[in-house]
């Protein structure tokens, strides 16, 4: 029977550290799940792991795409479980690590089929989303599909609040001029693995001062003058995230540098907040301090294996 380790948690929290070192104890590999680290652009703004820790273990999906290429979270779906049949291969034991839900999700679960969205209606629900809020794509959830905004509203109401995911639900029914619930349940999905889910936490204030101390130290590794070369790009999808955001702004003259960054360190605290909505809602996930050493973590996973 094949076993993927999966890490969730929110940025910052250690969830690298911890991958890396599962990996040198079950001597197998380590899949990201990082949709913003896909990138070999987007360097010093995503954290990707260092040389030192990408050298310490085998590493897949990082910065392995570029941001002028079209990449969806089906097309990593794909991808993903052909690396992963290869590495069952070598090891039964593998491992998946990342703060992207949706990206996790594709891998354990799977999704239905979608239908290919303009990248102008993805830009143009976020350039409202960023005026509007999360009201806006509520409301238009609500009129473009009404059952399943209904079926959320009663079933998951954290939904509701997950600017990622109610952006996905409106792409699909203005993209596709369909119900987004048309697409559902039209698949028979299954895997060929049993994923073991491990989550890091912390008390929030720990979360944020961890974040705060990240931030810091992006802009000691000379995160400004990375962003400064993707100014002409600023337009492209994979642009519109934390970091990169508030910076553009800064170069066109919209912000101070003092401000940028403070905006920097709150907007990625709110993503951080809104990573543990999403993940509290995993099922079967076994929950660490951020703080835990690694045997008894190894332990829990031990009792769930059989090698």
């Amino acid at each position: 029977m094949n076993y993927l380790i999966t890490i969730i948690g929110p940025t910052a929290i250690g969830k690298t550290s911890l991958s890396i070192a599962l990996a040198q104890h079950f001597g197998c590999e380590i899949i990201s799940c990082d949709s913003r680290q896909f990138f070999k652009e987007m360097k010093i703004g995503t954290a990707v792991p260092s040389d030192d820790e990408l050298a310490a273990a085998p590493h897949h999906f990082i910065q392995n795409k570029s941001i002028f290429e079209k990449y969806s979270v089906g097309d990593f779906e794909k991808e993903a479980l052909e690396k992963l049949d290869e590495l069952f291969e070598k090891n039964n034991i593998q491992i998946m690590v990342g703060g992207s839900g949706l990206y996790v999700d594709a891998v354990l679960k799977g999704f239905d089929e979608f239908p290919d969205i303009e990248e102008s209606v993805r830009t143009e629900i976020n350039i409202k989303f960023d005026t509007l809020g999360i009201t806006f794509l509520q409301e238009q959830l609500q009129n473009l599909d009404p059952d399943y905004y209904k079926k959320l509203e009663i079933e998951n109401p954290q939904t509701l609040q997950n600017p990622q995911r109610m952006k996905r639900f409106v792409e699909v029914c203005i993209g596709s001029g369909l119900p987004y619930s048309d697409f559902i349940g039209k698949r028979n999905i299954k895997r060929n693995f049993t994923p073991i889910i491990i989550g890091l936490k912390s008390d929030r204030e720990i979360m944020y001062e961890r974040i705060n101390q990240r931030v810091d130290l992006m802009f000691e590794a000379g995160l400004v003058e990375e962003v400064k070369q993707l100014l002409p790009h600023k337009e492209r999808n994979a642009l519109q995230t934390v970091g990169y955001r508030e910076l553009f702004d800064y170069f066109e003259g919209k912000s101070t540098l003092e401000f940028a960054t403070a905006q920097i360190k709150q907007n990625t605290r709110r993503f951080a907040k809104r990573q543990m909505t999403w993940f509290k809602l995993t099922e079967n996930a076994i929950w660490f301090d951020y703080e835990t050493k690694i045997e008894p973590i190894i332990n829990d996973i031990d009792k769930l294996t059989v090698i």
